[in-house]
């Protein structure tokens, strides 16, 4: 009750300043609140960041290291497998060479068809061979 009474005799200024000051202290404990919660997002997101730059970094170190090694005149050991690529090279050419005598096969034997039933007998004992119809 004592503390009642006092705060009814403050002066107009004081009871404006009194809500001032209580409305900026729970604006900034708001403010607050809202700030944590956004870092605990932006603090997502940078992780997600970083291990992406931390791939390419690691990615562009082995690259640099291979390029000086390179320039140095010293072999890498991770190459590129040329019997491998030789090897499927030939693969594809026999199977090419393979599937080309097949067609050609297919094709004379279509023609061979198309003439065989296009064979006109002739009449030797008529005059001249005209065909028989």
């Amino acid at each position: 009750m004592f503390g009642t009474n006092l705060l009814d005799r403050r002066s107009k200024p004081e009871r404006i300043a009194d809500q001032a000051w209580q409305h900026l202290s729970s604006v900034l404990d708001s403010a607050g609140d809202t700030a944590r919660s956004a870092g605990r997002g932006t603090a997502h997101l940078a992780d997600e960041a970083g291990d992406r730059v931390a791939s390419v970094a690691d990615e562009a170190w082995q690259r640099a290291g291979a390029a000086f090694d390179a320039l140095a005149g010293r072999r890498t050991s991770s190459s590129l497998p040329w019997a491998w690529i030789i090897g499927a090279g030939v693969v594809g050419a026999a199977l090419g060479w393979a599937v080309g005598t097949a067609a050609r096969a297919a094709v004379s034997r279509s023609r061979e068809d198309d003439r065989d039933e296009r064979i006109e007998f002739v009449d030797a004992d008529r005059p001249g061979g005209v065909p028989a119809r």
